[in-house]
């Protein structure tokens, strides 16, 4: 191990410092100050005879009299099932005041690629207990589905009430028998009052004792976000591959981790790409998304929910863009309905689970799942059509048909959306309030269904009889 006390450029969050010997790209290295304090960073850039490093608790105090040493090694996490329970900061530190951590073993944080010819292709049902999720853009085990929001909407709320409600129905006779269940939370440039409203939720609701907290507060050190993620992946990975867990992820705030890059790409003058953000941005988040999925003979998965506020509410902003390609899907909290009190306030129609026809239908779900889902999506689409309709000609103009599509349109959002964020909805029950909406559209409406499943589940009491048969009747 080598000491320089070479430095001379700083930088942001950047230090430059000469050096006689290779150095590693992301090795880890240590900054002591003249004070005597001791930083920790990661080489960034390695050419001949000068080095870029991050500091990852900022570079206050460091001055060109601090001694730099490269460790010889990349960053990893300390990982043992004994996590679970505890918090800790955004590079992986205990900040619970519980003892330090005795690792089984020490992962590297970037992660080894899933061979895709051992990748398991995703089918079995997450229960969320939120029934625009379960019953509409159902999540499957080793997806990725992230949650589009935008500034000042409740998807911290949502957030929580996933990681406190999310579980695996019981496994067919003889599959993934003993497979446990755990949540990972991953927090990036979140407010102090937003952290002590999760760590409220987390110990009120005692899901804390299955998770894993990693915070990575606003005043933190903007390096340290591009860490957290890894940290979090690495955690899950391990719980997952060699624990046999289920593993849902939920990281937040995804815009905060895209900032944080393009400032780190600022400071080391690269030419940007799209509004600013580093050409390579596609690349970073794949990167971090990618790492969901199974692998064939392993019982455990990794599933992730990342966040991300779109700013402006732009879904064409590069991050949410982005995310889009490379995600299974999304999920939109939308502002509109979330002005009238929905909880939680998730909108169906541009929301989509490209993997939800995979695991819905047989086995643990019920069969009338899909037709289901695609009836009321179709349905809901028309009575929104027609509430612009109604505004231009009124009500009074519409046919007896169209005005059973607006009542059920009302009807669908106030009952199978509106649940509350302290309700926890098993799918029998979102199905069962699926089809008492259903019900009310008289049953030639109901083409997307199969005529067994109607004659099974339709309640002709619910107001869905056509005109003639009521005059018959």
């Amino acid at each position: 191990m080598k000491e320089y006390q070479t430095i001379t450029e700083i930088s942001g969050p950047l230090v430059y410092a000469e050096v006689d010997e290779a150095i590693g790209y992301d090795e880890i290295v240590e900054i002591e100050t003249a004070q005597g304090e001791t930083l920790r960073g990661q080489v960034l850039e390695s050419s001949d005879g000068v080095v870029a490093i991050q500091v990852f608790e900022g570079t206050s105090g460091i001055d060109q009299h601090a001694s730099v040493r490269f460790l010889g090694e990349t960053m990893k996490m300390p990982v043992t099932e004994d996590l679970l329970g505890r918090v800790l900061d955004g590079s992986g530190r205990p900040i619970d005041g519980g003892p330090d951590i005795v690792p089984d073993e020490r992962q590297d944080i970037v992660g080894a690629a899933i061979n895709p010819y051992s990748r398991e292709y995703p089918e079995e049902f997450i229960e969320t207990g939120v029934s625009a999720i379960d019953g509409m853009n159902t999540l499957v085990r080793g997806q990725k589905l992230p949650i589009f929001s935008s500034s000042g909407q409740p998807h911290s709320e949502l957030a929580m009430q996933i990681a406190r409600q999310a579980s695996v129905p019981e496994e067919e006779e003889g599959e993934g028998e003993g497979s446990e269940f755990a949540v990972i939370f991953g927090a990036m440039g979140i407010t102090q009052e937003e952290a002590n409203e999760f760590m409220e939720d987390f110990e009120r609701t005692g899901a804390l004792e299955r998770s894993v907290v990693f915070m990575n507060l606003a005043d933190d050190p903007a390096v340290e976000r591009t860490v957290t993620p890894r940290m979090v992946l690495t955690t899950a990975e391990y719980l997952a591959f060699e624990k046999d867990y289920h593993v849902l992820v939920i990281l937040t705030d995804m815009t905060n981790y895209c900032e944080a890059l393009r400032e780190i790409g600022a400071a080391r003058e690269e030419v940007p790409g799209r509004r600013g953000y580093p050409g390579y941005m596609y690349t970073d988040l794949a990167q971090l998304y990618e790492r969901a999925g199974r692998i064939e003979g392993r019982e455990g998965s990794v599933t992730q929910i990342p966040i991300l506020t779109m700013p402006g509410d732009d879904d064409t902003h590069p991050i949410p863009d982005l995310t889009g390609y490379i995600t299974e899907g999304q999920i939109y909290v939308d502002p509109d309905l979330n002005s009238q009190g929905l909880q939680p306030p998730v909108n169906v129609l541009p929301s989509l689970s490209r993997l939800m026809d995979d695991g819905i239908g047989e086995g643990l779900t019920r069969a009338d799942h899909g037709d289901v889902s695609d009836q009321m999506y179709a349905a809901y689409a028309e009575g929104e059509d027609l509430r612009d309709l109604v505004n231009i000609v009124g009500r009074e103009a519409l046919s007896e048909r169209d005005n059973k599509y607006l009542d059920f349109a009302d009807r669908f959002e106030e009952e199978f959306i509106d649940q509350g964020f302290e309700t926890n909805r098993e799918l029998e029950e979102t199905l069962e309030i699926g089809w008492d909406l259903l019900s009310m559209l008289p049953k030639e409406e109901l083409n997307r269904v199969d005529e067994d499943f109607i004659e099974e589940y339709y309640r002709e009491d619910a107001g869905g009889e056509t005109e003639a048969e009521a005059t018959a009747d």
